[in-house]
């Protein structure tokens, strides 16, 4: 069984290395992806409201801490779309079950996204994506009902018009060995 080690490391720097780590973010953070999340698993299809229409809600499927055992984390991400009042989904993982649902006020819709990513544990536990934030076109945040293990990556590219599409990185099950399910995700403008 994978354990879970939680534990700050704590290191001593001196104020020329921190002065060179403060200069390469300011100098080159322009050229950092939106989103440092993790690359293990497959992209699944991506899928679209019908129509173009943009999403308006999302709700999560998490398995909640397993303790001692393999935990997992975020395994799916749901989308409903404006019309036909549907939900849409890319891949997703086996385990845990959905949340609540997360709904923009009435006329709004999501315009961005950001995801929770735990980075690699080492001969830790590793969960990959963890939680998910939403913000609706009228500024309103709404912050998932995920873990929280990791830290939160960048929001994803505004989309005025909304939010249209969803693709996810899942990672299969690794039989015996450490299993993450959701490691990332993209969304696609209207």
């Amino acid at each position: 069984m994978a354990y879970r080690y939680r534990h700050q490391n704590q290191v001593k720097l001196g104020s020329t290395t921190v002065m060179a780590v403060a200069l390469v973010i300011l100098c080159c953070s322009a050229f950092l992806p939106q989103s440092a999340a993790i690359y293990w698993g497959d992209w699944g299809a991506v899928q679209y409201c019908p129509s173009g229409s943009p999403v308006v809600g999302f709700s999560l499927k998490t398995e909640r801490p397993q303790g001692r055992d393999d935990d997992t984390a975020l395994n799916g991400i749901a989308f409903k779309c404006l019309s036909s009042n549907i939900w849409i989904t890319s891949s997703v993982g086996p385990w845990g079950g959905y949340g609540r649902d997360f709904i923009c006020p009435t006329g709004t819709y999501i315009t961005q996204c950001q995801l929770r990513v735990e980075s690699r544990q080492g001969s830790g536990d590793d969960t990959a994506a963890n939680n998910l934030n939403c913000k609706c076109s009228n500024n309103d945040f709404m912050n998932g009902d995920g873990t929280e293990w990791g830290g939160w990556m960048a929001f994803s590219q505004h989309c005025s018009k909304g939010i249209c599409g969803l693709q996810t990185r899942v990672e299969r099950s690794q039989g015996s060995g450490d299993d993450t399910a959701l490691n990332d995700a993209k969304f696609v403008c209207c």
